[in-house]
């Protein structure tokens, strides 16, 4: 059973080929706290490939047919991958999860079954239907977490929970979410992803190791795409304490 669709905007074409959507979520938890999210979507060789899922409306279903067919689905990050599952159903598409990421529900992906597998398992060996695309495999991250380079543009990257951008909360995000997201550190241009940092606990030197990556964008799985400059933007947090993370 899928969950219902969400919340979202329209697409925006960011780079030739590349769309970027904005939306919300309903968390797993008892209080009712509504953040937002946000999805990418590249041509591939064969069709687009989805990053970050998000179930769309009918209306925003048929504005991303019209983009082309939908046939793969990739998994950056372990926190994230509940629509994966609907894109494959609806679609035929392939879903891609790095290897040791688990579907369960819930907010502790370790401790439940899986109720579905993905069609490939990904490493940072493995080739992407993207010509140009290759992964950064965060290993010290439990669950496992990945950025996606595309190698144009001066380089982009596409991150699940590890590089975010929320300056302020959208319409997205509900007053509950508001208030514990803005205690938990969320609220900030060009940020290391808190939850991330304190759930998936990464080291310091596999965060610090983003900034090997040539890049100049950056397009989240939470907040809005950052565009020229990245790498500058990202570097002070990146370099600084990263709270969370073990040695």
């Amino acid at each position: 059973m899928h969950l219902p669709a969400s919340p979202h905007g329209r697409f925006r074409e960011i780079f030739d080929g590349i769309w970027f959507i904005r939306g919300g979520i309903k968390m797993p938890m008892l209080m009712p706290m509504k953040i937002g999210r946000a999805m990418t979507v590249v041509r591939g060789e064969d069709g687009l490939v989805i990053f970050n899922s998000m179930r769309l409306s009918e209306e925003g279903l048929a504005e991303l047919e019209s983009l082309g067919e939908v046939k793969h689905v990739v998994r950056l990050a372990g926190f994230h991958g509940r629509d994966d599952g609907f894109y494959r159903e609806r679609y035929g598409a392939q879903v891609h999860a790095v290897e040791g990421q688990l579907y369960t529900r819930g907010m502790n992906p370790q401790k439940a079954d899986p109720y579905m597998e993905p069609d490939h398992w990904l490493t940072e060996e493995c080739a992407l239907p993207i010509a140009d695309a290759r992964l950064k495999v965060f290993a010290s991250s439990n669950p496992p977490e990945a950025i996606c380079r595309l190698d144009r543009e001066g380089g982009i990257l596409i991150s699940g929970d590890s590089l975010q951008h929320s300056p302020e909360p959208d319409e997205y995000y509900n007053f509950p979410a508001k208030l514990m997201m803005k205690r938990f550190g969320f609220f900030k241009p060009y940020n290391v992803g808190p939850g991330w940092l304190q759930f998936a606990r990464p080291s310091a030197a596999d965060v610090r190791s983003i900034l090997d990556l040539e890049f100049q964008h950056v397009l989240p799985g939470h907040g809005d795409a950052v565009i020229g400059g990245a790498k500058e933007k990202y570097r002070t947090l990146i370099e600084g304490e990263l709270k969370g993370c073990h040695p």
